[in-house]
Order: structure tokens, then C-alpha cells, then sequence
């Protein structure tokens, strides 16, 4: 069982709305089997009553307890049908445990604990009953349950006064429940609903790219391979002929392909590079957008970098922004880009950070545990920025901090030439190299 801790908020949520339901359930039988204990001490009644009561208390919350977990989430999964045999034992099992404390109203004086007794023994099935039926079908449930009990109460010897302040009480225990009941189920399918939508949300980002990227391919190789294709065919037909202007097509056709090359690279190059200017400008928008609070703090001459530099960095934002988005469970987020010493310095902050077991739905983005990147050496995302920022010279450090957060580091030392308006990137392995 996983802890707390290791939770994310999703699932926080819903253990934390299961567990109400519960308790509700299971307080009702504790306050049913502590009457029934009290009322034999002060009043005289048949042992048998005595024997079977507590006893179809603690089987009406048993059964009633996997009815209504069968019933929460038939909830929340709409076309989810529950069996006869499913309900069926729960609903005998409640109606047996209010017979036993109608019939022991009638064989003691129980005057003032009869709303209590039979209002705890009706809410346990009660609790599943009103998820698993429309809305307008429990309420017209419920009064058929008031126009039943205000036959049956009144058989316990309770004149009119008494009979009607029964059933109005136990009418309001189990109303209050059944609406109680219904709305945090209500709230939890909505939460379930957005983490939904945050992942098609996600899923649609993606496509979009997906799209714009064989978008651009269609455009520049559909016209060119065309052309292509219809200066081959006329070279053919002209080498057929022994007409030199065969060579002439075939020389515009090599030449054609090769433009193509050119073009295709640049795509992929556009497709496969990062800016960081835009990349902090993307990461705000998206990280707002997913309502998330994205805070950005850059310095604007330190943005004035080498293209590569820009390049990594911007990665760095790109895959650690994937990351909260899809691996986390952020509230807050903060971006900083500053110089600290002879470095430049990146950081990208968040808190949601998911711990335990549920770090092992960690995905290519090595983003398991925490949103911007955990299980440091398990996903190919940050294998990837660590290669990319080796290219620069540059580290990258991932990990949680205090206070729940997750924090990744990105470091590349920079050098500028005061007054030559030269930067200097730092490259361990080739030596220093003068980029601008």
C-alpha cells in the first residue's frame, strides 16, 4: 500500500473522499452498536434480540462496505452496471438491521434513542444506494422510505407526536446523507474530469507539433519531388532522342535535390532546436494555460548568448516544462536564468513532487517523481539534456529540496570580454573556443 507521501494529488483526493464515505458508514454502525449494547443494560428485552441485533449490525456494515465501494465507483465510471447479487445482500442486510430496532422499540422502552437507532441502521446502505440511481429516483426512494416508517413507527406504540418526530429525524440523517454522499462523489469526478483534460490537453500539444512538423515537409518536398518527377520524365524522353538537352534536365534535377536537402535540414534543424527566449515565453504560457503558476525570471543581457548555448538551455526549459506537465502534480512553478560567477545559470523549480511508488510511471522524460525531473538515470530526457549541455561545457542536477519542491540545475560556464563584446564559451574537452 502506498503511503501518503507517495501519493499524487489525484490520488490524495481520492483516497481522502473514499475515506469520508467510510467513516460515514462505519459511524453509523458504531453509534448503532453502541445503543444496542447501552439499551439492554437499562431496559429488559428478549435475549434473542439481545443476540441477533448486534450481530446484523456488524454484517449490515460489512456487506453494506463493498456495496458501497462497488457503488463509488460505478460512480465515477459511467456505464459501470452493478449485479443483483452485488446489492441485493447489502440492501436485505439493512432492511433486517431496522426490523431488529423497530421490533426492539416495540418490546422496550427505547423513548429518545429510536431516531438514532434507526437512522444508523438505514445510512450504511443508504450510502451506496444514492450513487448508484438518478437523482430524482432516490429522491422519490426517500419518500417512499418516510411514507413506509411512518406506518411502521407508529406500530412500536409511539403516539403521533412521537411518530412523526422519528421519521422526520430519520428523514434528515438520511437525506443529509444521501446529499453529502453524492456531492463529494460529484467534486471527485470533476477533479478526475480535469486531470483528464490535462492530459489530452497534452496529447493535443503534441499532435499539434506532429502536424505542423509533416505540415512543413508536405509543403517543401511536395513541389519539389513534383518537379523532380516531371523534369526525370522530360530527360527520358529526350535521351530517347539522343537530344542533349537531356543532360541539361538531369543537371536541374540534381540541382533540385539538392535544394530539398537543404530545406529538409532546415526544418528538422527548427524542428529539433530550441530557442530560450522563446522557450521561457512557451513554459509560461502552457504552464498558466494548465493552471499552474508559472513564474519566470531572466536577465535580459544574459539571454544575449551564443546560438548552441541558447539551444541547451531551451531544451532544458522545453523538457523540464514536459515534465511538470505530465509527471507532476505542480501548484507553482518558477524559471530563473541568471549569472552566477563565471557561469550562466538555469533553474526551474516546482513543487507536486510525486515520492515512492508512484515514481515508476516515469516516461521517456525521466520525469517520475517530481514534475521537472526525477529518477535521474531511468528516462532518456535527461540523458539527452546532460548530452546536449556536455556539448557546451556545461552540468545538469536534478533533485527534490526542502519544503517538497523539485529543483533541476542547469550551469555552463560563460565568459564575456568586458568592453570587446566577445562571449567566450568554455568547452572542457576541445579547449576554449570563441563563439562571438
Amino acid at each position: 500500500m502506498k503511503s501518503w507521501r507517495g501519493r499524487s494529488g489525484l490520488a490524495k483526493v481520492d483516497l481522502y473522499t473514499r475515506a469520508t464515505v467510510y467513516m460515514l458508514l462505519w459511524s453509523a454502525v458504531f453509534v448503532l452498536g453502541l445503543l444496542l449494547l447501552v439499551r439492554p443494560i437499562r431496559h429488559e428485552a428478549p435475549l434473542l434480540l439481545v443476540v441477533v441485533a448486534p450481530v446484523l449490525n456488524l454484517a449490515n456494515g460489512l456487506l453494506c462496505h463493498r456495496f458501497l465501494s462497488r457503488a463509488m465507483d460505478a460512480y465515477l465510471r459511467p456505464g459501470t452496471v452493478l449485479r443483483p447479487r452485488e446489492v441485493l445482500p447489502a440492501a436485505a442486510a439493512g432492511t433486517a438491521t431496522a426490523a431488529a430496532v423497530l421490533l426492539e422499540a416495540a418490546t422496550a422502552d427505547v423513548t429518545g434513542l429510536l431516531p438514532g437507532m434507526l437512522g444508523a441502521a438505514l445510512v450504511p446502505f443508504l450510502a451506496g444506494h444514492c450513487l448508484i440511481l438518478p437523482a430524482r429516483t432516490v429522491a422519490l426512494h426517500q419518500g417512499l422510505l418516510i411514507g413506509l416508517l411512518l406506518f411502521l413507527v407508529p406500530l412500536t406504540g409511539r403516539d403521533t407526536a412521537q411518530s412523526v418526530s422519528t421519521v422526520v429525524t430519520v428523514a434528515f440523517i438520511t437525506g443529509w446523507l444521501a446529499v453529502t454522499v453524492r456531492l463529494s462523489l460529484w467534486v471527485l469526478g470533476v477533479v478526475f474530469e480535469l486531470r483528464e483534460a490535462r492530459d489530452v490537453q497534452a496529447r493535443l500539444a503534441v499532435a499539434e507539433e506532429r502536424l505542423r512538423f509533416g505540415r512543413d515537409l508536405h509543403d517543401i518536398l511536395g513541389r519539389n519531388l513534383s518537379v523532380i518527377a516531371l523534369k526525370s520524365e522530360l530527360a527520358v524522353q529526350l535521351a530517347r532522342r539522343e537530344r542533349p538537352e537531356a543532360v541539361d534536365q538531369m543537371i536541374e534535377v540534381q540541382r533540385i535535390a539538392q535544394e530539398s536537402q537543404r530545406e529538409v535540414r532546415d526544418v528538422v534543424r527548427g524542428y529539433r532546436e530550441a530557442d530560450l527566449r522563446v522557450e521561457l515565453e512557451g513554459a509560461r504560457s502552457v504552464l498558466d494555460a494548465a493552471g499552474i503558476d508559472c513564474a519566470v525570471d531572466s536577465a535580459g543581457p544574459w539571454l544575449d548568448l551564443p546560438d548552441e548555448v541558447r539551444s541547451a538551455l531551451g531544451w532544458v526549459v522545453r523538457e523540464t516544462t514536459t515534465n511538470v506537465l505530465r509527471h507532476g502534480d505542480a501548484r507553482r512553478c518558477a524559471i530563473a536564468v541568471r549569472e552566477e560567477g563565471d557561469s550562466v545559470l538555469l533553474t526551474v523549480e516546482n513543487d507536486g513532487v510525486r515520492t515512492g511508488a508512484d515514481a515508476e510511471g516515469g516516461t521517456e522524460g525521466g520525469a517520475g517523481d517530481g514534475g521537472a525531473g526525477a529518477r535521474m538515470g531511468s528516462g532518456t530526457g535527461l540523458v539527452g539534456l546532460r548530452e546536449r549541455l556536455a556539448a557546451v561545457g556545461g552540468t545538469l542536477e536534478a533533485g527534490p529540496e526542502d519544503g517538497g519542491t523539485f529543483r533541476v540545475t542547469a550551469r555552463i560556464p560563460v565568459d564575456r570580454v568586458p568592453g570587446a563584446g566577445t562571449t567566450v564559451v568554455r568547452i572542457p574537452r576541445s579547449g576554449t573556443r570563441v563563439i562571438r
